[in-house]
């Protein structure tokens, strides 16, 4: 009882009285009570101040801001946490099979070489020579990732980075295309004539390492491992004019000499604002910058020029002019081009410290005549496959004979670009044909090689075709033996007058439509049309003339024909 008394007692001295103050409230704020309640009140302000920006900080990360989102308040935590988790998920399932094609690298040069045969034409020395190189890049990765090789204390490794040299359209850009896809690492192809030196306008190089990023869908860790393919690198040679700073030449070369060692480069460029944002605000355990060490980098250029500076140092004289130079030896530059040394590319232009980051060193060969053939027809998913693919998207057929395709060859050799050449010619003999044939009806295209050489001629054959298709149907429609009744009047012509008589499906329709507007039978108009022929034909014929082909003129006006027949037969 006692005890149930004392507190009620305390109770009703803790309840605060709400009608008006004390002075025993102001004792309590004297000895700091009210401070205690304020520190609570702060610290519930800063967990809703948290749990803000984590709200927002999920919805930067997904993309899904608006306007409306911030003026209704930020949307529950747990599906955007949910979303996340299911995006880091597959994340990490890719990355995890990324690293296992890497850590179970086991393909051998011979089969890199053999898988290059299906896609590329010619080029055996680059096959191997690109072969052997990317063997050796990925089993030296392969074995740091499987630890036996201590990447952080190997600083003696030289890459084996590659420089290809070939005019265009020779497969420069396709074989990279090809291996990467075979390797399965992230691939990126850059233009080096876009780059310029850090602080200038321009992209900066270590853009290409960042796109690397992009093309590894975000994933640092994958894109350590991926492939660089950097094009155009001989337009990097140029000097700049005296006085002048050369901020697209030697400026890139040497800041490009520093990614292809090994670097370390941000995963988000200083000035990309939004991007450091997002940096800042994730919550994502991937690496802030990227090592340069295991990314294989290629670069490639036509390197015109280059050619004439490696004769004059082997004392070779040029004979001809344009596209193909030969030497005394007759090689063209393409085949010069492999006895190329350091000093040679010293004096085209480039730094000594870049050329020495570039130790594999492969000249690619012009496409002949009979390269361009394979091409067309030889490799997995040809030129020949994807023109009649595009036509079988209008529901027609597409047959290319044998001399059509030696035909597109030739031409496309004289355009001198190489494989795209290819590309130049069938889009020039096929335009009209894609522009005039859907919507007609035409079921197949049969193009041989006098439809190549004049296309226009080749589509009105087609088009011709076709409407002798669709009259013989039209004729077999109104009378299904009218052909077979026309044949037997020819063969009892000749057998009566000794001439042959030739009488096309055309032909045979330009009677019937003249029959039916004068509304007589169509067999009856041919046989009136060609009554006053045999005497005609005995007038002027020649020996060794049998054969008279009726066309259809002819049988609409045959008694003009047949009096024009004559006096120039007497005439003659």
């Amino acid at each position: 009882m006692t005890k149930d008394i004392n507190d009620k007692q305390d109770n009703e001295q803790e309840t605060p009285d709400l009608n008006a103050g004390t002075p025993d409230d102001a004792s309590k704020e004297a000895t700091g009570e009210s401070n205690d309640s304020e520190k609570e009140g702060g610290n519930k302000r800063e967990r809703t101040i948290a749990d803000f920006l984590s709200n927002l900080r999920d919805m930067i990360n997904s993309g899904n801001v608006h306007v409306e989102t911030f003026m209704a308040g930020p949307p529950p935590p747990p599906p955007q946490r949910e979303r996340r988790r299911s995006s880091s998920a597959a994340s990490k399932r890719e990355e995890n099979n990324a690293l296992k094609r890497i850590r179970e690298f086991n393909l051998t040069p011979c089969e890199i070489h053999d898988y290059l045969d299906k896609f590329v034409v010619s080029q055996n020395e680059a096959k191997c020579a690109l072969a052997v190189a990317v063997c050796d890049h990925y089993n030296y990765v392969r074995r740091c990732i499987n630890g036996e090789i201590d990447d952080e204390a190997d600083i003696n490794h030289a890459k084996h980075n590659v420089l290809m040299m070939g005019p265009t359209g020779v497969g420069k850009t396709y074989i990279m295309r090809c291996l990467a896809q075979l390797i399965g690492v992230p691939f990126v192809k850059a233009d080096a004539t876009k780059y310029s030196e850090t602080g200038y306008v321009g992209y900066d190089v270590e853009d290409i390492v960042r796109d690397l990023i992009k093309a590894a869908n975000g994933n640092v860790r994958i894109a350590q491992y991926g492939i660089v393919y950097i094009d155009e690198i001989d337009k990097l040679a140029g000097r700049g004019a005296e006085g002048h700073k050369d901020v697209s030449g030697r400026g890139v070369q040497v800041n490009l000499l520093k990614l292809m060692e090994d670097t370390e480069v941000k995963v988000v460029s200083q000035t990309d604002m939004m991007g450091q944002m997002r940096m800042a605000m994730s919550q994502s355990d991937m690496p802030t910058t990227i090592r340069t060490k295991n990314i294989l980098f290629i670069v490639s250029g036509a390197f015109d020029k280059l050619g004439d500076i490696v004769r004059k140092r082997l004392g070779k004289s040029i004979i001809g002019f344009g596209h193909q130079q030969t030497d005394a030896l007759g090689r063209t530059d393409a085949e010069i081009l492999s006895e190329v040394q350091t000093h040679d590319l010293v004096e085209y232009g480039f730094e000594p410290e870049f050329i020495g980051r570039l130790p594999v060193r492969v000249a690619l060969s012009d496409l002949c005549q009979k390269d361009l053939e394979k091409i067309l027809t030889g490799v997995s998913n040809n030129y020949i496959q994807q023109y009649q693919e595009a036509f079988e998207g209008y529901n027609i057929q597409l047959n290319v004979s044998k001399d059509a395709i030696q035909e597109i060859a030739r031409q496309a050799a004289e355009e001198k670009t190489g494989a795209r050449g290819l590309l130049t010619v069938l889009e020039r003999t096929f335009r009209d044909f894609k522009y005039m044939l859907p919507g007609m009806g035409v079921k197949s295209i049969d193009i041989d090689a006098e439809g190549i050489k004049d296309h226009k001629k080749g589509l009105g054959k087609v088009i011709q075709k076709h409407f002798i298709e669709l009259r013989k149907k039209e004729l077999n429609d109104y009378d299904p033996h009218l052909i077979e009744d026309v044949k037997a009047y020819c063969e009892e012509f000749q057998k009566e007058y000794g001439f042959i008589i030739d009488l096309p499906v055309f032909t045979i329709y330009n009677a019937y439509t003249v029959a039916i507007e004068r509304k007589v039978k169509p067999l009856d108009y041919i046989k009136k049309a060609l009554s006053n022929l045999p005497h005609a034909l005995h007038l002027v014929h020649h020996p060794q003339d049998t054969l008279f082909t009726v066309d259809q003129e002819f049988i609409r006006t045959p008694d003009e024909h047949i009096d024009k027949m004559v006096k120039e037969g007497l005439q003659s």
